[in-house]
């Protein structure tokens, strides 16, 4: 990645972060035809795409947090893993509380810790070269 491409990247980490939050809370909340999505993947692909999902958010929220707040590597994650943790379980009750299709799942909660705490050690252990 080029210079210009990380000024950009920089500039609008913030937003990014944004969006991409919104997206995720939207997407865990919105009201699936579970019965078509069972049959075309296995059942235990969701908790691949929790891992995933925050993993990501870990990583978008810790770059905007070094890059475009100035945190240090070690401050920003402790805030990301904490905020990202809490916002994953949090989103567990609410589609338990505000969705009839939704339920609260300790092993959805695993998955989003274990996406959190894999990006987490990567970018801890991570050396520039």
């Amino acid at each position: 990645m080029n210079i210009k491409n990380l000024l950009v990247l920089k500039k609008y980490a913030l937003l990014i972060s944004i969006g991409y939050t919104v997206s995720l809370l939207a997407l865990s909340l919105l009201t699936l035809d579970f019965d078509k999505i069972e049959d075309l993947v296995p059942s235990f692909s969701d908790k691949i795409f929790h891992f995933g999902a925050y993993a990501l958010l870990t990583l978008v929220w810790f770059y905007t947090l070094t890059a475009h707040f100035n945190f240090t590597k070690i401050k920003a994650l402790r805030i990301v893993t904490s905020a990202s943790i809490a916002f994953g379980t949090i989103i567990e009750v609410l589609q338990k509380e505000l969705t009839n299709t939704r339920t609260f799942d300790w092993y959805d909660v695993t998955a989003n810790m274990g996406g959190v705490v894999i990006a987490a050690s990567i970018v801890l252990f991570y050396k520039k070269k």
